[in-house]
Protein backbone atom coordinates (compact mmCIF):
# COMPACT_ATOMS: atom_id res chain seq x y z
CA UNK A 1 0.00 0.00 0.00
CA UNK A 2 1.24 3.48 -0.75
CA UNK A 3 -0.18 6.83 0.28
CA UNK A 4 0.33 10.18 -1.38
CA UNK A 5 -1.07 13.64 -0.77
CA UNK A 6 -2.02 16.12 -3.44
CA UNK A 7 -1.10 19.20 -1.46
CA UNK A 8 0.57 20.15 1.79
CA UNK A 9 -2.71 20.84 3.51
CA UNK A 10 -3.78 17.19 3.13
CA UNK A 11 -7.16 18.38 1.82
CA UNK A 12 -7.03 15.65 -0.80
CA UNK A 13 -5.15 12.37 -0.67
CA UNK A 14 -5.31 8.94 -2.22
CA UNK A 15 -3.92 5.50 -1.45
CA UNK A 16 -3.40 2.63 -3.84
CA UNK A 17 -3.52 -1.03 -2.88
CA UNK A 18 -2.13 -3.55 -5.36
CA UNK A 19 -2.91 -6.75 -3.43
CA UNK A 20 -4.87 -8.74 -2.76
CA UNK A 21 -7.23 -6.61 -4.93
CA UNK A 22 -6.31 -3.60 -7.06
CA UNK A 23 -7.93 -0.70 -5.29
CA UNK A 24 -7.59 3.09 -5.60
CA UNK A 25 -9.07 5.05 -2.71
CA UNK A 26 -9.71 8.80 -2.97
CA UNK A 27 -10.56 11.07 -0.03
CA UNK A 28 -10.88 14.77 0.78
CA UNK A 29 -11.69 17.68 -1.54
CA UNK A 30 -11.15 16.88 -5.23
CA UNK A 31 -11.17 20.44 -6.56
CA UNK A 32 -9.23 22.20 -9.29
CA UNK A 33 -6.18 22.79 -7.05
CA UNK A 34 -5.99 19.12 -6.07
CA UNK A 35 -6.46 18.04 -9.69
CA UNK A 36 -3.60 20.29 -10.81
CA UNK A 37 -1.18 18.43 -8.54
CA UNK A 38 -2.61 14.92 -8.74
CA UNK A 39 -3.52 14.66 -12.44
CA UNK A 40 -0.37 13.04 -13.80
CA UNK A 41 0.78 10.91 -10.80
CA UNK A 42 -2.71 9.61 -10.09
CA UNK A 43 -3.34 8.56 -13.68
CA UNK A 44 0.08 6.93 -13.85
CA UNK A 45 -0.64 4.99 -10.65
CA UNK A 46 -4.03 3.86 -11.97
CA UNK A 47 -2.42 2.46 -15.12
CA UNK A 48 0.16 0.61 -13.02
CA UNK A 49 -2.57 -0.95 -10.90
CA UNK A 50 -4.49 -2.04 -13.97
CA UNK A 51 -1.40 -3.59 -15.57
CA UNK A 52 -0.48 -5.44 -12.38
CA UNK A 53 -3.77 -7.30 -11.93
CA UNK A 54 -6.02 -9.61 -13.88
CA UNK A 55 -9.16 -8.58 -12.01
CA UNK A 56 -11.20 -5.42 -12.06
CA UNK A 57 -9.83 -2.23 -10.53
CA UNK A 58 -11.90 -0.74 -7.73
CA UNK A 59 -12.15 3.05 -7.67
CA UNK A 60 -13.42 4.05 -4.21
CA UNK A 61 -14.75 7.62 -4.04
CA UNK A 62 -16.92 7.19 -0.96
CA UNK A 63 -14.73 9.48 1.20
CA UNK A 64 -14.69 12.40 -1.21
CA UNK A 65 -16.03 15.46 0.58
CA UNK A 66 -16.25 17.64 -2.55
CA UNK A 67 -15.85 17.16 -6.30
CA UNK A 68 -16.06 19.92 -8.91
CA UNK A 69 -15.93 19.76 -12.69
CA UNK A 70 -12.17 19.37 -12.78
CA UNK A 71 -12.39 16.51 -10.30
CA UNK A 72 -15.04 14.78 -12.42
CA UNK A 73 -12.75 15.14 -15.43
CA UNK A 74 -9.98 13.39 -13.46
CA UNK A 75 -12.31 10.56 -12.41
CA UNK A 76 -13.45 10.11 -16.00
CA UNK A 77 -9.84 10.08 -17.19
CA UNK A 78 -9.00 7.40 -14.59
CA UNK A 79 -11.86 5.24 -15.86
CA UNK A 80 -10.70 5.61 -19.45
CA UNK A 81 -7.05 4.87 -18.57
CA UNK A 82 -7.97 1.65 -16.79
CA UNK A 83 -10.30 0.56 -19.60
CA UNK A 84 -7.60 1.18 -22.21
CA UNK A 85 -5.36 -1.31 -20.39
CA UNK A 86 -8.13 -3.87 -20.75
CA UNK A 87 -9.43 -3.96 -17.20
CA UNK A 88 -12.89 -3.20 -15.89
CA UNK A 89 -13.56 -0.38 -13.44
CA UNK A 90 -15.78 -0.72 -10.40
CA UNK A 91 -16.76 2.70 -9.10
CA UNK A 92 -17.93 2.41 -5.49
CA UNK A 93 -19.15 4.94 -2.99
CA UNK A 94 -20.53 7.29 -5.62
CA UNK A 95 -22.52 10.07 -4.01
CA UNK A 96 -25.02 12.44 -5.58
CA UNK A 97 -22.59 15.28 -6.16
CA UNK A 98 -20.00 13.07 -7.83
CA UNK A 99 -22.67 11.43 -9.99
CA UNK A 100 -23.94 14.80 -11.20
CA UNK A 101 -20.42 15.92 -12.12
CA UNK A 102 -19.69 12.69 -14.03
CA UNK A 103 -22.95 12.64 -16.01
CA UNK A 104 -21.95 15.21 -18.72
CA UNK A 105 -18.71 13.34 -19.49
CA UNK A 106 -20.51 10.03 -19.88
CA UNK A 107 -23.23 11.58 -22.03
CA UNK A 108 -20.55 13.05 -24.28
CA UNK A 109 -19.39 9.55 -25.18
CA UNK A 110 -22.85 8.66 -26.50
CA UNK A 111 -23.00 11.63 -28.89
CA UNK A 112 -22.44 10.58 -32.49
CA UNK A 113 -20.15 12.78 -34.57
CA UNK A 114 -21.73 14.90 -37.30
CA UNK A 115 -19.40 13.39 -39.89
CA UNK A 116 -19.16 9.63 -39.95
CA UNK A 117 -15.92 8.06 -40.96
CA UNK A 118 -16.04 6.34 -44.31
CA UNK A 119 -15.69 2.59 -43.83
CA UNK A 120 -16.05 -0.50 -45.89
CA UNK A 121 -13.60 0.23 -48.68
CA UNK A 122 -14.21 1.15 -52.29
CA UNK A 123 -17.27 -1.08 -52.73
CA UNK A 124 -19.12 0.45 -49.80
CA UNK A 125 -18.25 3.97 -50.95
CA UNK A 126 -19.51 3.13 -54.45
CA UNK A 127 -22.78 1.84 -53.06
CA UNK A 128 -23.17 4.97 -50.96
CA UNK A 129 -22.52 7.17 -54.01
CA UNK A 130 -25.11 5.23 -56.04
CA UNK A 131 -27.57 5.62 -53.15
CA UNK A 132 -27.04 9.38 -53.06
CA UNK A 133 -27.55 9.62 -56.84
CA UNK A 134 -30.73 7.56 -56.57
CA UNK A 135 -32.11 9.75 -53.78
CA UNK A 136 -31.31 12.90 -55.76
CA UNK A 137 -32.99 11.48 -58.87
CA UNK A 138 -36.05 10.47 -56.84
CA UNK A 139 -36.42 13.95 -55.34
CA UNK A 140 -35.99 15.59 -58.74
CA UNK A 141 -38.57 13.34 -60.39
CA UNK A 142 -40.97 14.06 -57.53
CA UNK A 143 -40.42 17.80 -57.93
CA UNK A 144 -41.00 17.60 -61.70
CA UNK A 145 -44.26 15.78 -61.07
CA UNK A 146 -45.46 18.35 -58.53
CA UNK A 147 -44.46 21.23 -60.81
CA UNK A 148 -46.20 19.65 -63.81
CA UNK A 149 -49.35 19.23 -61.76
CA UNK A 150 -49.16 22.84 -60.60
CA UNK A 151 -48.66 24.10 -64.16
CA UNK A 152 -51.60 22.00 -65.38
CA UNK A 153 -53.78 23.36 -62.59
CA UNK A 154 -52.71 26.90 -63.53
CA UNK A 155 -53.82 26.32 -67.13
CA UNK A 156 -57.18 24.91 -66.05
CA UNK A 157 -57.78 27.40 -63.22
CA UNK A 158 -55.79 30.55 -64.01
CA UNK A 159 -57.59 32.55 -61.30
CA UNK A 160 -55.93 30.40 -58.64
CA UNK A 161 -52.48 31.58 -59.68
CA UNK A 162 -50.92 34.31 -57.55
CA UNK A 163 -50.46 36.70 -60.47
CA UNK A 164 -49.36 39.55 -58.23
CA UNK A 165 -46.30 37.62 -57.10
CA UNK A 166 -45.76 36.37 -60.65
CA UNK A 167 -45.55 39.88 -62.10
CA UNK A 168 -43.42 41.05 -59.18
CA UNK A 169 -40.91 38.28 -59.85
CA UNK A 170 -41.12 38.95 -63.60
CA UNK A 171 -40.26 42.60 -63.00
CA UNK A 172 -37.25 41.70 -60.84
CA UNK A 173 -36.04 39.00 -63.23
CA UNK A 174 -36.85 40.81 -66.47
CA UNK A 175 -37.11 44.58 -66.31
CA UNK A 176 -34.37 45.01 -63.73
CA UNK A 177 -32.08 42.78 -65.80
CA UNK A 178 -32.26 45.03 -68.89
CA UNK A 179 -29.09 47.02 -68.10
CA UNK A 180 -26.80 43.99 -67.82
CA UNK A 181 -28.50 42.27 -70.77
CA UNK A 182 -28.06 45.44 -72.86
CA UNK A 183 -24.37 45.68 -72.05
CA UNK A 184 -23.58 42.02 -72.75
CA UNK A 185 -25.71 41.85 -75.92
CA UNK A 186 -24.24 45.06 -77.34
CA UNK A 187 -20.68 43.90 -76.71
CA UNK A 188 -21.51 40.49 -78.15
CA UNK A 189 -22.79 42.08 -81.36
CA UNK A 190 -19.73 44.33 -81.56
CA UNK A 191 -17.31 41.42 -81.13
CA UNK A 192 -19.12 39.17 -83.61
CA UNK A 193 -19.31 41.87 -86.26
CA UNK A 194 -15.71 43.02 -85.83
CA UNK A 195 -14.18 39.54 -85.91
CA UNK A 196 -16.36 38.47 -88.84
CA UNK A 197 -15.73 41.65 -90.84
CA UNK A 198 -11.94 41.16 -90.63
CA UNK A 199 -12.27 37.75 -92.26
CA UNK A 200 -14.93 38.78 -94.79
CA UNK A 201 -12.96 41.85 -95.86
CA UNK A 202 -10.41 39.65 -97.62
CA UNK A 203 -13.12 38.56 -100.04
CA UNK A 204 -14.98 41.86 -100.25
CA UNK A 205 -17.99 40.38 -98.46
CA UNK A 206 -18.38 42.71 -95.50
CA UNK A 207 -22.10 43.03 -96.23
CA UNK A 208 -22.59 39.33 -95.39
CA UNK A 209 -21.51 40.02 -91.81
CA UNK A 210 -25.11 41.08 -91.28
CA UNK A 211 -26.28 37.58 -92.27
CA UNK A 212 -23.81 35.89 -89.95
CA UNK A 213 -24.53 38.08 -86.94
CA UNK A 214 -28.30 37.99 -87.37
CA UNK A 215 -28.58 34.22 -87.72
CA UNK A 216 -26.08 33.59 -84.89
CA UNK A 217 -27.90 35.91 -82.50
CA UNK A 218 -31.46 34.82 -83.23
CA UNK A 219 -30.85 31.07 -83.39
CA UNK A 220 -28.08 30.55 -80.84
CA UNK A 221 -26.20 33.27 -79.04
CA UNK A 222 -29.09 35.52 -78.03
CA UNK A 223 -31.06 32.86 -76.13
CA UNK A 224 -27.87 31.26 -74.80
CA UNK A 225 -26.34 34.43 -73.37
CA UNK A 226 -29.72 35.50 -71.98
CA UNK A 227 -30.10 32.14 -70.25
CA UNK A 228 -26.65 32.29 -68.66
CA UNK A 229 -27.31 35.80 -67.36
CA UNK A 230 -30.73 34.76 -66.10
CA UNK A 231 -29.23 31.74 -64.31
CA UNK A 232 -26.54 33.78 -62.61
CA UNK A 233 -28.89 36.57 -61.63
CA UNK A 234 -32.41 35.25 -61.13
CA UNK A 235 -31.84 31.50 -60.68
CA UNK A 236 -29.45 32.19 -57.82
CA UNK A 237 -31.93 34.66 -56.31
CA UNK A 238 -34.72 32.05 -56.42
CA UNK A 239 -32.53 29.47 -54.69
CA UNK A 240 -31.37 31.95 -52.04
CA UNK A 241 -34.90 33.21 -51.30
CA UNK A 242 -36.51 29.80 -50.92
CA UNK A 243 -33.40 28.43 -49.19
CA UNK A 244 -33.57 31.16 -46.56
CA UNK A 245 -37.25 30.41 -46.04
CA UNK A 246 -36.38 26.73 -45.63
CA UNK A 247 -33.71 27.52 -43.02
CA UNK A 248 -36.10 29.80 -41.12
CA UNK A 249 -38.78 27.07 -41.09
CA UNK A 250 -41.13 29.23 -43.19
CA UNK A 251 -41.65 26.42 -45.71
CA UNK A 252 -42.69 24.07 -42.90
CA UNK A 253 -45.02 26.78 -41.65
CA UNK A 254 -46.71 26.87 -45.06
CA UNK A 255 -47.19 23.10 -44.94
CA UNK A 256 -48.62 23.38 -41.44
CA UNK A 257 -51.18 25.89 -42.70
CA UNK A 258 -52.17 23.52 -45.49
CA UNK A 259 -50.47 25.47 -48.31
CA UNK A 260 -48.53 23.64 -51.01
CA UNK A 261 -45.01 25.18 -51.24
CA UNK A 262 -44.79 24.29 -54.94
CA UNK A 263 -47.97 26.18 -55.81
CA UNK A 264 -47.36 28.97 -53.33
CA UNK A 265 -43.64 29.63 -53.93
CA UNK A 266 -42.44 27.78 -57.01
CA UNK A 267 -45.25 28.29 -59.51
CA UNK A 268 -45.09 32.13 -59.63
CA UNK A 269 -41.33 32.03 -60.18
CA UNK A 270 -41.56 29.40 -62.91
CA UNK A 271 -44.31 31.30 -64.72
CA UNK A 272 -42.24 34.48 -64.45
CA UNK A 273 -39.20 32.69 -65.88
CA UNK A 274 -41.23 31.34 -68.81
CA UNK A 275 -42.63 34.84 -69.44
CA UNK A 276 -39.48 36.96 -69.28
CA UNK A 277 -36.99 34.57 -70.95
CA UNK A 278 -38.24 34.96 -74.56
CA UNK A 279 -38.73 38.71 -74.08
CA UNK A 280 -35.16 39.11 -72.82
CA UNK A 281 -33.86 36.94 -75.67
CA UNK A 282 -35.68 39.07 -78.26
CA UNK A 283 -34.40 42.25 -76.60
CA UNK A 284 -30.84 40.87 -76.56
CA UNK A 285 -31.10 40.06 -80.28
CA UNK A 286 -32.09 43.63 -81.13
CA UNK A 287 -29.35 45.18 -79.01
CA UNK A 288 -26.81 42.77 -80.53
CA UNK A 289 -27.84 43.82 -84.03
CA UNK A 290 -27.48 47.44 -82.99
CA UNK A 291 -23.92 46.80 -81.80
CA UNK A 292 -23.07 45.01 -85.03
CA UNK A 293 -24.52 47.89 -87.10
CA UNK A 294 -22.33 50.38 -85.22
CA UNK A 295 -19.23 48.35 -86.06
CA UNK A 296 -20.20 47.98 -89.71
CA UNK A 297 -20.37 51.76 -89.99
CA UNK A 298 -16.61 51.71 -89.66
CA UNK A 299 -16.33 49.28 -92.56
CA UNK A 300 -18.39 51.46 -94.89
CA UNK A 301 -21.72 49.61 -94.57
CA UNK A 302 -24.60 52.08 -93.96
CA UNK A 303 -27.43 51.43 -91.57
CA UNK A 304 -30.01 50.88 -94.28
CA UNK A 305 -27.93 48.32 -96.15
CA UNK A 306 -27.12 46.46 -92.94
CA UNK A 307 -30.73 46.11 -91.77
CA UNK A 308 -31.97 45.28 -95.29
CA UNK A 309 -29.49 42.43 -95.35
CA UNK A 310 -30.68 41.30 -91.91
CA UNK A 311 -34.31 41.10 -93.08
CA UNK A 312 -33.23 39.03 -96.08
CA UNK A 313 -31.10 36.64 -94.00
CA UNK A 314 -33.62 35.96 -91.22
CA UNK A 315 -36.67 33.76 -91.47
CA UNK A 316 -39.53 32.99 -89.11
CA UNK A 317 -37.93 29.63 -88.25
CA UNK A 318 -34.82 31.45 -87.01
CA UNK A 319 -36.93 33.72 -84.82
CA UNK A 320 -39.26 31.12 -83.34
CA UNK A 321 -36.60 28.45 -82.83
CA UNK A 322 -34.63 30.90 -80.71
CA UNK A 323 -37.71 31.99 -78.77
CA UNK A 324 -38.70 28.36 -78.17
CA UNK A 325 -35.27 27.63 -76.74
CA UNK A 326 -35.55 30.71 -74.55
CA UNK A 327 -38.85 29.49 -73.11
CA UNK A 328 -37.34 26.10 -72.26
CA UNK A 329 -34.26 27.78 -70.76
CA UNK A 330 -36.47 30.00 -68.61
CA UNK A 331 -38.39 26.96 -67.36
CA UNK A 332 -35.15 25.12 -66.56
CA UNK A 333 -33.57 28.06 -64.74
CA UNK A 334 -36.58 28.86 -62.59
CA UNK A 335 -37.28 25.19 -61.86
CA UNK A 336 -33.71 24.35 -60.88
CA UNK A 337 -33.40 27.46 -58.71
CA UNK A 338 -36.59 26.61 -56.81
CA UNK A 339 -35.63 22.94 -56.49
CA UNK A 340 -32.24 23.76 -54.99
CA UNK A 341 -33.94 26.20 -52.63
CA UNK A 342 -36.35 23.53 -51.40
CA UNK A 343 -33.43 21.10 -50.94
CA UNK A 344 -31.54 23.50 -48.68
CA UNK A 345 -30.33 21.94 -45.44
CA UNK A 346 -30.08 23.70 -42.08
CA UNK A 347 -27.53 26.45 -41.46
CA UNK A 348 -26.49 29.67 -43.15
CA UNK A 349 -23.80 27.92 -45.20
CA UNK A 350 -26.47 25.67 -46.74
CA UNK A 351 -28.03 28.68 -48.49
CA UNK A 352 -24.74 29.46 -50.22
CA UNK A 353 -24.35 25.82 -51.24
CA UNK A 354 -27.85 25.75 -52.72
CA UNK A 355 -27.25 29.00 -54.61
CA UNK A 356 -24.00 27.74 -56.10
CA UNK A 357 -25.59 24.42 -57.02
CA UNK A 358 -28.51 26.20 -58.70
CA UNK A 359 -26.25 28.27 -60.95
CA UNK A 360 -23.93 25.40 -61.87
CA UNK A 361 -26.78 22.97 -62.56
CA UNK A 362 -28.67 25.55 -64.63
CA UNK A 363 -25.68 26.32 -66.84
CA UNK A 364 -24.97 22.62 -67.40
CA UNK A 365 -28.59 21.95 -68.35
CA UNK A 366 -28.63 24.99 -70.64
CA UNK A 367 -25.62 23.74 -72.58
CA UNK A 368 -26.95 20.17 -72.74
CA UNK A 369 -30.39 21.22 -73.97
CA UNK A 370 -28.87 23.67 -76.43
CA UNK A 371 -26.91 20.83 -78.01
CA UNK A 372 -30.02 18.63 -78.11
CA UNK A 373 -32.00 21.41 -79.79
CA UNK A 374 -29.25 21.88 -82.38
CA UNK A 375 -29.43 18.20 -83.36
CA UNK A 376 -33.23 18.15 -83.25
CA UNK A 377 -33.66 21.27 -85.37
CA UNK A 378 -31.18 19.93 -87.90
CA UNK A 379 -33.10 16.70 -88.41
CA UNK A 380 -36.39 18.61 -88.50
CA UNK A 381 -35.03 20.96 -91.13
CA UNK A 382 -35.74 24.03 -89.00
Amino acid sequence: MDKQAADSGQTFHYDATASPDARLHLAGRLDVHAVERAWSPLRRRARELAQGTQAAVTLDVGDLEYCDGAGAALLHALERDIERVGRKVELVGVQGLVEEQLTPYRELETVEPARHETRGGLWAQSLEAVSRVGQAAYSQVGFIGELTRALGSALVHPRQVRWGDTFRVAEAAGFQALPIVSLIAFLLGVILAFQSAIAMRQFGGEIFVANLVAVSLFRELGPLMMAILLAGRSGAAFAAEIGTMKVNEEVNALKTMGLDPVRFLVLPKVLAGILVAPLLALYANMIGLLGAAVVMQGFGIPWTAFFNQVTVALSLSDLFSGLFKAVIFGLLIAGVGCLRGLQTASGAAAVGISTTSAVVTSIILIVVFDGLFAVLFYHMGV
